[in-house]
């Protein structure tokens, strides 16, 4: 078994305003994981539970919150989540960038290949992942908030 521990969470402004001290986008972030139960009609239910102790083959939900708690909107916001090497990320989401050499280039899974120890490459695979990110793709007004989520699997 897994001791859980938080994850972090990286936001960055592509345009905008720069800040001193507070920034105006905040975010919060929970981790969940999904359990199949079965319910009173035999039917499978998925629910999300606190994730305590985990185990290898476990999937993890993570939600991350962002809101302009500022006075002017917020153009260019980006959210960038490292993922630990005891997680696979579920790379489907069809928002979600991601990356393979630890945030240097960002893109679609599918168009990525990684170089073999013998000189030639193959395709990326989720276990090559080493973060991913959303970027919001309108500006976030004062007061607007919105929600990211993605899954991951524990190795």
């Amino acid at each position: 078994m897994l001791r859980f521990a938080a994850f972090s969470v990286i936001a960055s402004l592509a345009t905008g305003p720069a800040f001193a001290g507070k920034p105006a986008v905040t975010l919060a972030a929970q981790t969940f994981v999904e359990k199949v139960t079965t319910d009173v009609n035999g039917n499978a239910r998925r629910v999300l539970a606190a994730p305590g102790q985990i185990s290898r083959g476990d999937r993890l939900v993570f939600v991350v919150r962002y809101r302009n708690n500022g006075a002017a909107p917020v153009d260019g916001f980006a959210v960038t989540n490292p993922i630990p090497a005891s997680l696979r990320v579920d790379p489907n989401h069809p928002d979600m960038q991601v990356s393979i050499d630890n945030g240097r280039n960002w893109g679609r899974l599918t168009g990525m290949t990684v170089a073999t120890p013998l000189g030639g490459v193959r395709r990326a695979t989720a276990d090559d992942v080493t973060h991913v990110r959303w970027t919001v793709p309108q500006a976030i007004r004062p007061g607007d908030e919105g929600r990211i989520s993605y899954r991951a699997t524990v190795r």
